[in-house]
């Protein structure tokens, strides 16, 4: 009997309305254009507004625009896992109020958090579960709000991220296809270098905490990006060599659209070509949790049953890893 695998059988995405361009940027720090592009790729990035809008709507619009898809009874959905950075608020979990909003009665759900890396995260979580023949259909949220965690009078992080995120559908296959490999890996120690000092319980809110800004996001760009360029890029070449894949067996490197220099280190390692790597940045920028499933749901049309893929992470904690997968189908 064929092992069981959890492979992905339906990806959307969703993306606020509103652009925050680089000429917007322009206009409340002191950058240019040409200074982002040239050192993050990003051209614009979408932004959720509107007061009480949290990531759970960002979450709640993929997941209903995936089961509409799908044609997927509610009903049917036994987990759904919301990986995220910004949840709603400190409890309940996001995952639990996506599940009231889109009328997923009999699923039962969580956060996880390992910040950029979280999808990848929770990806590997859930296929376990179907794997063990716990649960037979899953469904993995990536999403955030990261405009609700930045400093806008600081440059070196306002000009990265953006608002969005994607919803997948996990089921069981018997096919060789779906989730092959995963390899995840953490270092808190890299915790000082990117973090949101204050809102947890170390330092809860005060006047104080708000009064000197620190309930953004902190990040030491140099270090970060030293050590997301060695551990993404390891990490993908690893699961390769480990599966005994070469480059021209990969499809595509789905990697997380951090800055389009990491992106690029990856690949050379990896020893891919450009035309096989999925980069949308310039028009989300980095939506943290999101930018995995924003990138198949943008290229879902272009994937085949028995493509190869490789998934790569880096985050905050230190966080980062690898999956490899087969594409489980042709998409209309």
């Amino acid at each position: 009997m064929s092992k069981t695998t959890a492979a992905i059988t339906g990806i959307y995405g969703w993306v606020p309305d509103t652009i925050l361009s680089n000429a917007d940027l322009e206009k409340l720090v002191e950058t240019t254009d040409e200074w982002i592009i040239s050192r993050t790729g990003i051209s614009e990035r979408r932004i959720l507004k509107g007061e009480g809008r949290g990531t759970s709507e960002i979450g709640a619009n993929a997941v209903r625009g995936l089961l509409k898809k799908t044609n997927t009874n509610p009903d049917s959905i036994e987990l759904l896992i919301c990986a995220t950075t910004t949840p709603d608020m400190l409890f309940p979990a996001t995952a639990n109020i996506i599940c009231d909003m889109v009328g997923l009665k009999k699923a039962w759900g969580y956060d996880l958090s390992a910040a950029c890396s979280g999808f990848l995260y929770a990806i590997t979580t859930a296929a376990k579960m179907i794997e063990s023949g716990t649960i037979r259909r899953a469904i993995v949220v990536g999403a955030d709000k990261m405009s609700s965690i930045i400093d806008y009078t600081d440059r070196t992080t306002c000009v990265i991220f953006g608002d969005g995120g994607g919803a997948i559908l996990l089921e069981p296959s018997s096919h060789g296809l779906g989730i092959l490999d995963c390899i995840m890996y953490s270092d808190g120690a890299g915790r000082v270098h990117l973090h949101q000092k204050a809102g947890g319980s170390a330092m809860p809110a005060s006047k104080e905490t708000v009064e000197r800004r620190l309930h953004y996001v902190y990040q030491e760009g140099q270090a970060v990006y030293k050590f997301a360029v060695s551990r993404m890029a390891d990490v993908g070449y690893e699961i390769m060599t480990k599966n005994g894949l070469t480059p021209d067996d990969i499809k595509w490197l789905v990697p997380h659209q951090a800055n389009k220099r990491i992106i690029d280190a990856t690949r050379i390692k990896m020893n891919l070509p450009e035309e096989k790597v999925m980069v949308n940045i310039q028009k989300f920028g980095n939506t943290t949790n999101g930018t995995i499933p924003l990138c198949l749901w943008e290229w879902e049309k272009q994937l085949h049953k028995g493509d190869n893929l490789i998934l790569c992470a880096f985050g905050g904690g230190f966080t980062w890893g690898a999956v490899w997968m087969k594409w489980a189908y042709d998409s209309n």
